[in-house]
C-alpha cells in the first residue's frame, strides 16, 4: 500500500489533466490549431527551462565528486537500455518512424516526472542521489534521443550537416548552458532563476494537456488498435526492469545504485514522444497510444516491481 498510493496519485493527477485537455477539445474551447501551439511552446521554452534548471541545479562539481560512480554507473546503464532498445524496437515495428519512437520510449522512461514523485516519496533518503543518476539520462536524451530519434527526417539522408543541424534546438542549447553554468558555480539572478523554475514547473502540466487534446484528435480505434504498442509498454513495464533485477540476483549493487536503476526503468513511457513530434506536425497517435497504456498499467506494475526489488537487496 505504501507504493500504491504515491503511484496512484500521480496517475491520477495525469490522467486529470490529459481528461481536461480532451474535454477542451471536445467542447471546442479550443480549435485545431492549439496542439501545434502548445507543442512549440513546450519545445522552445517549457523543455528547455526544465533542463536549464536540472543542470544548473544537479551538475555541479560537487553533487558530481561525491558521486561520480553513480554517475559513470548510469551512463553505462543507458548505453545497455539503448543496445536493447534498438534491436527490440526493430522486431516490433517494419515502420521507420515507428520504431525510432518505441527505440526513444524503450530507452528513456517517465524518470523525471513520475520518477522524480515515487522516488521522493518511498526513499526520500536517496532522492538527492536519484536526481544525480538521472543526469546521465537527461544528457542522453538531448545529445542522442531527441535529434536522432524525435527530430530525424524519415526518408531523408543523414548528411554531417543534417545531423549537426538537429542539435541546434533550445533543448540541447539549454543542457550545454545548464552544464556551464553548474560546473563553472555562476549565481544566476534571482529574477532569472525564478523565471526558469516557473516555467520548468510548467512543463508536465501542460504535456499532459497536450496529451489529453492529442487523444481528442485521434480517433480511439487507431490510437489502441496497434499491436505494437502493448507489446512495447509490457518490454518498458515488466521486461527491462525485471532483466535488471534478476541481474541484481548474481552481481553485487549498492542499494543506492539499485533503487534508482530500479526507478528509472519501471516507469511508464515518457510524454517527449507527443510533445517533440507534434511541433514538427508529425503523427503522434502510436505515442499517444503508448502514453495512455503505459500510465495506466503502470498503476499494477510499479508496486509489483518494486516489492520484487525489496526481495534482491
Amino acid at each position: 500500500m505504501g507504493i500504491f498510493i504515491p503511484t496512484l496519485s500521480q496517475m491520477a493527477f495525469l490522467f486529470l489533466l490529459i481528461a481536461v485537455g480532451f474535454l477542451l477539445v471536445k467542447t471546442r474551447v479550443m480549435g485545431e490549431g492549439a496542439a501545434a501551439v502548445l507543442a512549440k511552446l513546450e519545445n522552445t521554452v517549457l523543455i528547455p527551462a526544465l533542463v536549464l534548471r536540472t543542470f544548473v541545479e544537479n551538475f555541479t562539481v560537487e553533487r558530481l565528486g561525491n558521486s561520480w560512480t553513480l554517475f559513470l554507473s548510469a551512463f553505462v546503464l543507458c548505453f545497455i537500455s539503448m543496445a536493447l532498445a534498438i534491436g527490440l524496437s526493430r522486431l516490433c515495428t517494419k515502420d521507420g518512424y515507428l520504431r525510432r519512437i518505441y527505440t526513444y520510449g524503450l530507452t528513456f522512461s517517465n524518470f523525471g516526472f513520475m520518477g522524480n514523485a515515487v522516488v521522493s516519496a518511498l526513499f526520500p533518503d536517496i532522492f538527492f542521489e536519484y536526481l544525480i543518476f538521472t543526469l546521465p539520462l537527461w544528457t542522453m536524451i538531448y545529445l542522442w534521443g531527441v535529434p536522432a530519434l524525435l527530430l530525424r527526417d524519415e526518408g531523408v539522408q543523414q548528411t554531417l550537416a543534417r545531423r549537426l543541424k538537429a542539435f541546434v534546438n533550445p533543448m540541447f542549447i539549454a543542457m550545454i548552458l545548464g552544464m556551464l553554468i553548474g560546473l563553472s558555480g555562476i549565481k544566476l539572478p534571482g529574477f532569472v532563476s525564478g523565471a526558469v523554475s516557473s516555467a520548468a514547473d510548467c512543463m508536465s502540466p501542460v504535456a499532459m494537456l497536450l496529451t489529453g487534446i492529442t487523444v481528442a484528435a485521434t480517433p480511439m480505434k487507431k490510437m489502441l488498435s496497434v499491436g505494437s504498442v502493448y507489446v512495447v509498454t509490457a518490454i518498458r513495464l515488466l521486461s527491462m526492469p525485471l532483466l535488471f533485477l534478476a541481474l541484481c540476483c548474481f552481481v553485487e549493487f549498492s542499494d543506492t545504485f539499485i533503487v534508482c536503476a530500479t526507478s528509472a526503468l519501471a516507469m511508464p513511457l515518457g510524454l517527449n514522444t507527443i510533445v517533440i513530434p507534434s511541433a514538427y506536425g508529425r503523427d503522434t497517435s502510436a505515442a499517444a497510444g503508448m502514453t495512455i497504456v503505459s500510465h495506466l498499467c503502470a498503476c499494477g506494475t510499479i508496486p509489483l516491481v518494486f516489492m520484487l526489488m525489496q526481495k534482491v537487496m
